[in-house]
């Protein structure tokens, strides 16, 4: 899941960056209200963690944009704004939650996960194919009830595959899903990752083919028996 923080205070935005990332979701940061629109306008995101307080376009201008526009994105604004009046304005703007800061950083987890919950961009469910099982609540995955060790971006690649199942997904649109724009990665980053993910796959006793290559086009899943 893709979301995008607009916050000009460096120091904010790259904690939050650093906290979403650890939690398997795939960051973005605009540091103005202009910059911002513009990644909208560009990429699909499943929420918008929105400061009030921005250069060029305030959040709260950017968030009526939004709904103007009729992007039913979830929005959490993240502000210093803390009186009554400030939630009620955020909120009649557009917005569906806010928090004021400081904050703490579990309650805003929760938040996130309540907010995509409600959109229906997430599921709680346990994903499998075959023998291969994930569960998105632990991010544990086994085969035939062998644990697998894998990285944060090993996980969110290999839920991609799953999820998509005989959907061939091409390098750059792994990249485009998994990749913040900041990390601009090579189509050969993907590669590396899909061999690792066999190996630890085929470790665990999944067959070579278990992640097929489709030549000249991406990857998929084993078609099941």
């Amino acid at each position: 899941m893709r979301i995008l923080v607009v916050e000009d205070d460096v120091q904010i935005a790259d904690m939050l960056t650093e906290a979403l990332t650890n939690r398997q979701y795939t960051v973005d940061v605009a540091q103005d209200g202009e910059m911002a629109w513009n990644w909208i306008e560009t990429l699909e995101y499943d929420l918008v963690l929105l400061d009030i307080t921005l250069p060029k376009m305030n959040g709260l201008l950017f968030c009526q944009k939004l709904r103007d526009r009729n992007f039913s994105i979830p929005v959490l604004m993240l502000t210093a704004r803390d009186t009554i009046a400030d939630k009620i304005i955020g909120l009649d703007a557009g917005a569906d939650a806010y928090m004021v800061k400081p904050f703490d950083l579990e309650e805003l987890m929760a938040q996130i996960r309540a907010l995509l919950r409600r959109k229906g961009s997430t599921t709680r469910s346990k994903l499998s194919w075959g023998s291969l099982s994930l569960d998105p609540d632990t991010y544990e995955v086994t085969f035939e009830q062998r644990l697998l060790h894998l990285t944060p971006k090993e996980y969110t690649l290999l839920e991609l595959l799953v999820s998509n199942g005989r959907r061939v997904l091409s390098r750059p649109g792994i990249i485009e899903r998994l990749w913040s724009i900041d990390e601009s990665p090579t189509e050969e980053a993907v590669k590396t990752h899909i061999r690792t993910l066999r190996q630890k796959l085929r470790a665990a006793g999944a067959p070579d083919d278990f992640i097929e290559t489709v030549h000249g086009l991406g990857y998929r899943m084993k078609q099941l028996s």
